[in-house]
C-alpha cells in the first residue's frame, strides 16, 4: 500500500534512484528540486531535505508561501513526489497549486490518482477552496488524473516550460 510520507533522508538511495530513472533534465515535478540543489552527497541530500522541510513548516503555512512536499512511497521504494503550494502568487498561477511526478517504472497504477486526491485533502485542511493544477499539453495520463478529480479546464497558456492546459479543482 502507497503512502505519502514527508521528504526524510532515510530514502537517499531510494529517491537517487527514482532520479536516475528519470534521467538529466526537468521531470522531477513534485519534488522541489531546484538547479542549486546538490542531491547525491548525504550531506547535499540532508540539505536539500532540510530546506524542503523548513519550506513545509507552521512558519512557512502561516503566511501563505510555503510548500507542502510528499513523496509516494511504497515498501521503501519512492514512486514519486507531489507539491501543494500554498497562498496564489505568481508562481501558482504560472504552475498551479499541486505538481506531481511519477517515475517511468510506477506508471499506469493509478499512483498520480491516488496521490492527488490524498494532498487534495491536505489543501482542505489548508483552508484552500480551489486549487489550480497544470499539466502539459501532451500530457493525456495527467489530463485524465486531473479531470478524475473534478478538475474544470480553464484553458491552454504558454509558460517558460512551453504550453499547458489550466484546470481549477473546487475541494
Amino acid at each position: 500500500m502507497p503512502e505519502l510520507i514527508a521528504p526524510t533522508t532515510r530514502l537517499h538511495s531510494a529517491w537517487l534512484l527514482a532520479r536516475d530513472e528519470w534521467g538529466p533534465g526537468f521531470h522531477e515535478d513534485g519534488f522541489g528540486l531546484g538547479p542549486s540543489d546538490e542531491v547525491d552527497s548525504p550531506d547535499g541530500f540532508a540539505t536539500w531535505v532540510a530546506r524542503l522541510t523548513e519550506e513545509s513548516g507552521p512558519k512557512a503555512v502561516e503566511t501563505g508561501r510555503g510548500c507542502t512536499y510528499r513523496w509516494i512511497v511504497e515498501c521503501d521504494r519512492v514512486h514519486g513526489g507531489i507539491a501543494l503550494r500554498h497562498g496564489l502568487n505568481d508562481y501558482v498561477l504560472q504552475f498551479g497549486h499541486i505538481g506531481y511526478g511519477i517515475r517511468p517504472s510506477s506508471r499506469r497504477r493509478g499512483l498520480a490518482t491516488w496521490a492527488l486526491g490524498r494532498i487534495l485533502d491536505e489543501a482542505r485542511a489548508l483552508g484552500l477552496d480551489q486549487v489550480l493544477i497544470v499539466c502539459e499539453v501532451d500530457n493525456p495520463a495527467s489530463v485524465k488524473t486531473i479531470e478524475h478529480h473534478g478538475g474544470v479546464f480553464e484553458g491552454v497558456r504558454e509558460t517558460e516550460h512551453g504550453l499547458v492546459r489550466r484546470y481549477w479543482i473546487k475541494i
